[in-house]
């Protein structure tokens, strides 16, 4: 996650928008919950092939010394982006049309002395509103080398978030082989150039390579395989920033969603809007917000490891990275199968 804040960034998305009543907010959770089972089909079954093991076994070669820390537009970021295109060849998740893979980003985008580089892309067609696309990402370039030779593996900053989008898209892949969905589309976005200051996102979002009209939602995570200092004797937690900026209803649904099948602690400390650490700017949703596409923010928080050469894989809790990996799934899955698209807040 990018370490330095934005100045001069004011929240203009959500000024006249209706907010969230909590009046009636239990019943219609248990709405949406009753009807979250479409079709009768249970995801749990899919949600259970995001496995402990293989969470462990990717992030392990993700984060090793070899990919050199990830930095963009360096050779550890193309080793790291060749992994993930090997990856989404390998389950069978194609390229989006115009592009094998890479959606290249020119050195003149970047500031300063930053190399081209690119965004790595993936596209689950969707069956019955292919049209209609939910966009998962997860930033997974990081700091690269020290000047006295130490590596930023960025297991936690982050691969976590990264592991967790290929474990996902696995899930999807299985349900879709047995005729199960998902209805709309699903983009898996894997962007470079966050820790320099959310160019990936940005030229995305500025170049995309499906109209942003067309965009669902973007469901980001960054960071969700460690405990903070604030939750060690609660583990049990996610943060969730911004599900409730543009769209009540995104909201809803992942509340609906964690009380159906995986009961977290959902902590939304830092979806203040005075929150002094402005989280919300700070991670690549921030570019989809502020296209007035709804976003969910998955996080852990920071901890002593956090931007440390110490960030390593051997740090990971194997089991919270699971388990907060499945809530993303499940909610992918609802916004996805739904019957409706979700709506914006009333402006």
């Amino acid at each position: 996650m990018k370490n330095a804040f934005f100045r001069g960034v004011f929240l203009l998305l959500v000024v006249g928008c209706k907010t969230l009543s909590t009046d009636n907010k239990e019943e219609k959770i248990v709405d949406l919950i009753s009807n979250i089972k479409l079709e009768a089909v249970d995801p749990t079954s899919y949600a259970n092939t995001i496995t402990e093991n293989e969470l462990k076994e990717t992030l392990y070669e993700f984060a090793d010394d070899a990919m050199e820390g990830r930095e963009t537009g360096e050779l550890g970021q193309k080793k790291a982006a060749a992994y993930l295109k090997a990856h989404y060849k390998k389950i069978g998740i194609p390229s989006p049309d115009t592009i094998n893979y890479y959606q290249n980003i020119p050195k003149e985008f970047f500031s300063g002395s930053i190399k081209k580089s690119e965004n790595v892309v993936a596209f689950l067609e969707g069956t019955t509103y292919p049209e209609e696309i939910i966009v998962l990402s997860a930033h997974y370039d990081h700091l690269g080398v020290n000047s006295r030779g130490e590596i930023y593996n960025g297991a936690d900053d982050n691969g976590s978030g990264t592991m967790s989008i290929l474990q996902i898209a696995e899930a999807f892949v299985k349900a879709k082989k047995e005729g199960v969905g998902p209805k709309r589309s699903i983009l898996f976005l894997h962007v470079t150039g966050e820790e320099k200051g959310l160019y990936g996102s940005r030229y995305y979002t500025e170049n995309p390579l499906y109209p942003l009209k067309n965009t669902v939602c973007n469901l980001n995570v960054d960071m969700i395989g460690r405990v903070d200092a604030a939750h060690e004797n609660a583990p049990n937690y996610i943060y969730i920033i911004g599900s409730d900026r543009l769209s009540n209803e995104l909201h809803l649904i992942n509340e609906a969603v964690n009380e159906k099948y995986t009961l977290f602690n959902l902590d939304y400390k830092y979806n203040k809007k005075s929150d002094p650490n402005r989280f919300y700017y700070r991670s690549d949703h921030y570019n989809f917000a502020k296209n007035n596409i709804p976003i969910i923010f998955y996080f852990n928080g920071v901890h002593n490891d956090y931007h440390e050469v110490s960030d390593v894989p051997t740090s990971i809790n194997y089991e919270l990275l699971t388990k907060r990996s499945k809530l993303i799934f499940f909610t992918a899955w609802e916004i996805a199968n739904r019957k409706e698209r979700i709506l914006l807040n009333e402006h």
